[in-house]
């Protein structure tokens, strides 16, 4: 299980805090022994798109670390404020420049490990007119065949685009949920 432990002060009055299992509770907490506020670490929410033109999927190269080089759909870090659509919605156009038509949530992606949850969206592109921003090196269409497999940047697009490719030749797309280790 993943153990963030990233509290080292309180947040309410700055004073250190401490790990333990508050009364009522099942789980250790970042705990001020100051003022009591109690600190929950939560999974952060990764979302973004499958966005398709024809029988193509539009992959962005990454230009910033993690996985710097490598091959991902246009995905970040949802924001306060916003839906997980809306967030997918910002990042495709931050990431890769493209307009797109928001269609069903395709996979929900538990990645345990590093205290996140991936939501992909399939979109249709509304052309192949991209810009992308300063995080991408490159955005480019790939037919099945064309995907750069083994430049993947992370295990939830290799799973979305394999459960995408599964889907479109069976003829019917579904909504997905797995557990990546």
């Amino acid at each position: 299980m993943f153990k963030a432990r990233s509290f080292k002060h309180c947040k309410t009055c700055g004073s250190p805090v401490s790990y333990s299992i508050p009364p009522d509770d099942n789980r250790e907490r970042a705990t001020c022994a100051a003022c009591g506020a109690i600190h929950y670490e939560n999974p952060l929410n990764v979302v973004g798109t499958l966005p398709v033109w024809h029988d193509q999927v539009l992959l962005c190269r990454r230009n910033i670390e993690p996985r710097h080089g490598f091959w991902t759909l246009p995905a970040g870090f949802m924001e306060l404020g916003e839906t997980t659509a809306a967030g997918a919605l910002r990042e495709t156009d931050e990431e890769a420049g493209a307009r797109i038509e928001m269609q069903a949530l395709f996979t929900l992606l538990n990645v345990v490990r590093v205290g996140q949850v991936h939501f992909f969206y399939r979109a249709r592109l509304l052309d192949t007119d991209f810009a992308p921003g300063p995080e991408t090196i490159e955005a480019r269409l790939f037919r099945e065949d064309e995907v750069p497999w083994d430049d993947l940047a992370f295990p939830t697009v290799r799973e979305t685009l394999r459960r995408f490719f599964d889907d479109r030749r069976r003829g019917q797309f579904g909504f997905h949920m797995a557990d990546i280790d």
